[in-house]
């Protein structure tokens, strides 16, 4: 597996039934790599941390739910080897979690254009997130805020060392009107990420 290339090929999945025989194993790895790479910011944000192992188990999920097999296989390629952080960047999904349906509608209205908002800081740069260009995630005729979001955030090699140094504090930081929350991400995460992503 190309891990160390940070890229995912078709080489690198599994047949489903030799799949099926590791999963267990596998989505005990991801509950265990989610404790290091989940922070929520505020009460409705999750930010997930992409990893490469986090898109292989998702693309490895999909072609096992889906059934679509050598067809599929490139579709998911496409969606999810981008997410796979290539060296200089993190990568994260961030999900806006409302469990009323009716409450998450008029939410996701207020945090129209949230994409424009979210940063990390650490050691005095600001990385702002830059969006999966795949599809809009406001709507524009009602400024309805996607509930799902797929964000870049590049580091430049300045910004990486202040991250590797693990001096001073990483902030996830959401600066929407609406939104404004700031969440810590820990010593342990910073370590495993910089491990993982740069």
């Amino acid at each position: 597996m190309p891990r160390d290339q940070r890229v995912i090929t078709a080489a690198d999945i599994l047949p489903i039934d030799q799949y099926q025989a590791i999963r267990a194993g596998k989505k005990a790895e991801a509950i265990e790599r989610k404790k290091l790479t989940r922070i929520s910011v505020g009460p409705y944000a999750t930010v997930l941390f992409e990893t490469w192992d986090s898109m292989w188990l998702q693309i490895q999920e999909m072609l096992r739910i889906e059934k679509g097999g050598d067809g599929q296989l490139p579709d998911e390629l496409a969606a999810y080897d981008p997410m796979v952080p290539k060296g200089s960047e993190l990568t994260a999904t961030v999900l806006f979690e409302v469990e009323d349906a009716a409450r998450r509608e008029v939410f996701l209205r207020t945090i129209g254009g949230i994409e424009g908002h979210i940063a990390i800081e650490i050691g005095g740069h600001t990385i702002r997130a830059r969006a999966e260009s795949d599809i809009e995630r406001t709507r524009e005729r009602d400024n309805k805020a996607s509930a799902v979001h797929f964000f870049h955030f590049d580091f430049t090699p300045e910004a990486i060392a202040a991250w590797k140094s693990g001096v001073g504090n990483a902030m996830l930081v959401m600066d929407h009107p609406n939104y404004g929350h700031a969440a810590l991400i820990g010593v342990v995460s910073r370590e495993y990420l910089a491990r993982e992503c740069f």
